[in-house]
C-alpha cells in the first residue's frame, strides 16, 4: 500500500507541473522556491479592480512539510508592524494624540531616557516623540541576548531579549524594560530597524484604555472577519499551523558562521502562542491566514475602506504611506534595507523610483514583509494587492522583486 501511495503521489506533482498553470510566471516563481529549497509549500494572490485574480498553492510534498490550505496559519511576524501602524492611524483619526506628542506624556518611563555617544552613555538632549516610534527614528534597535542570566542556554538561543515572551507576560513590564536601554543615537537621527511598533502595542493600551488586542479586534479584525489573526494559537489551531522550512545558509548577513541546518521542524516559533500571555508584540507577534490578511489588503487598497465598512482615513494612509526616510542608497541613512528605489514611511517601504528598482511595479506602491518570507504590497495606480505566504528561514529579499516581476508580467 505504501508503494502504491507514493507512485500516486509522483504521479500527481509530475502530472501537475505538465498543466498549463505551471506556465504562468508567478506559478513558475512558487516552484521556484520550493525547488530551490528558499521554502517549502507556499500559496500567492493577487487582487485587482474589486475581485481575487490569481490564487495558487505550490505544496512542497517533502517530508514534514505540510500541504496548504484554505484554513492553513502562518506566523506573519514584521507584517505585524504594517496591522499596529494601522491602528495608530485610526487613533489619530479620532483625534487621540498628536504624531509629535512625547512618548513620556503617556509612558511616564520614557521621560530620562539615555543615549549612546563617543564618549558614552549621556542623557539623551531630544525627547522620544511618537512619530520617532512609527518612522523607526527612535534610535532603539533589535537586540540578542548574550549570556542573560534569566533564560537557560537554550532560551538564549532561541528567543530575543526583550520582544519576548518567555521573558514579559505583559507590555507594561516589557516597556519598562526598554525604557532602561540607552538609545543607539539621539531620537530622530536616522532610520534603525527595531522593537518600535512593540512600544507602540504599549502606548495603544494607554491610549485607548483597553488591551492592545481587544483594541485590534474591535477595530479592525472584528469589522474586516480577522478571525484566524491573533497572537495565540490554541490545541486546534496547531493543527492548522505551517511547519518552518529551516534553510540556514553558512556566512550569510543573517548567520555570520560557518553553521547550516536544513529541513522542517515545529519546534522554532520563536514565541509561546499561549492565550493566557498578555505580551502582545505588535512588530511581530501576530499569527494570521491567507484568507484573514488578503482582507487586511483590501481595506488598504480601497482607501481604507471595506465592504462599506470605514476603517481607516485616507489621511491617515496618507500620511503613513508619506516619506519619512530616504532609501538606499544614501549615506546619511546607513541602516536602511537595501532596497533600491524604495522610501519609508510608518514601517511600510514605499516605491518612489520604479526604474531604479526594476521589477515593473510603479511607483507609489507600498507594503512590508515578515521574517518567515512574508511580503505584500499595495498597487494604488492598478487598484490592487498582491500577498505571498510562506513559513521559511533564512529571509530572502529577492522574493520581493521576482513576485512582483511574476505578477506584473501576469496581468500584462
Amino acid at each position: 500500500m505504501k508503494k502504491i501511495t507514493i507512485i500516486l503521489s509522483l504521479f500527481l506533482i509530475i502530472s501537475c507541473q505538465d498543466q498549463p498553470e505551471n506556465k504562468n510566471p508567478i506559478a513558475k516563481f512558487q516552484q521556484n522556491l520550493v525547488d530551490q529549497g528558499i521554502t517549502g509549500s507556499n500559496v500567492t494572490q493577487v487582487f485587482q479592480d474589486g475581485k481575487v485574480i490569481y490564487s495558487n498553492i505550490v505544496n512542497s510534498g517533502a517530508l514534514g512539510d505540510k500541504d496548504i490550505n484554505d484554513n492553513t496559519i502562518f506566523p506573519i511576524w514584521s507584517m505585524s508592524k504594517t496591522v499596529t501602524t494601522v491602528a495608530m492611524m485610526i487613533l489619530l483619526d479620532e483625534g487621540k494624540y498628536d504624531l509629535n506628542d512625547n512618548v513620556a506624556d503617556y509612558l511616564p518611563e520614557y521621560e530620562n531616557i539615555n543615549c549612546k555617544g563617543p564618549d558614552g552613555v549621556y542623557p539623551c538632549e531630544k525627547k522620544l516623540k511618537i512619530i520617532h516610534l512609527l518612522t523607526h527614528r527612535s534610535g532603539y534597535t533589535y537586540y540578542a541576548n548574550s549570556g542573560a542570566n534569566w533564560v537557560s542556554t537554550l532560551h538564549t538561543d532561541l528567543y530575543p531579549a526583550y520582544t519576548n515572551t518567555v521573558r514579559f507576560d505583559n507590555l507594561d513590564d516589557y516597556s519598562k524594560a526598554v525604557a532602561k536601554i540607552p538609545l543607539d543615537f539621539e531620537p530622530g537621527l536616522m532610520y534603525t530597524y527595531g522593537l518600535n511598533q512593540a512600544i507602540l502595542g504599549r502606548l495603544i493600551e494607554v491610549i485607548s484604555d483597553q488591551s492592545f488586542y481587544s483594541f485590534l479586534k474591535d477595530k479592525i479584525f472584528d469589522k474586516l472577519g480577522m478571525d484566524d489573526t491573533k497572537f495565540h494559537l490554541t490545541t486546534n489551531d496547531r493543527e492548522r499551523f505551517q511547519p518552518l522550512r529551516v534553510n540556514i545558509k553558512a556566512n550569510t548577513a543573517f548567520n555570520n558562521s560557518d553553521f547550516h541546518l536544513e529541513g522542517y521542524t515545529a519546534a522554532l516559533d520563536g514565541y509561546t502562542y499561549n492565550e493566557n500571555n498578555k505580551a502582545h508584540f505588535g512588530g511581530e507577534g501576530l499569527v494570521s491566514t491567507m484568507s484573514d490578511f488578503a482582507k487586511f489588503c483590501e481595506m488598504l487598497v480601497n482607501n481604507g475602506v471595506y465592504k462599506d465598512q470605514r476603517i481607516i482615513s485616507k489621511d491617515g494612509i496618507e500620511i503613513m504611506t508619506a516619506k519619512y526616510s530616504n532609501g538606499y542608497p544614501d549615506p546619511s541613512e546607513p541602516n536602511v534595507f537595501p532596497l533600491e528605489g524604495y522610501a519609508y514611511g510608518f514601517t511600510f517601504n514605499v516605491l518612489e523610483d520604479s526604474d531604479a528598482w526594476g521589477s515593473g511595479a510603479p511607483s507609489g506602491i507600498y507594503g512590508w514583509s515578515g521574517y518567515h518570507n512574508t511580503w505584500f504590497w499595495i498597487d494604488p495606480t492598478n487598484k490592487l494587492y498582491a500577498l505571498f505566504m510562506s513559513n521559511s528561514i533564512e529571509p530572502d529579499f529577492s522574493i520581493l522583486k521576482n513576485f512582483q516581476t511574476a505578477t506584473y508580467n501576469f496581468i500584462k
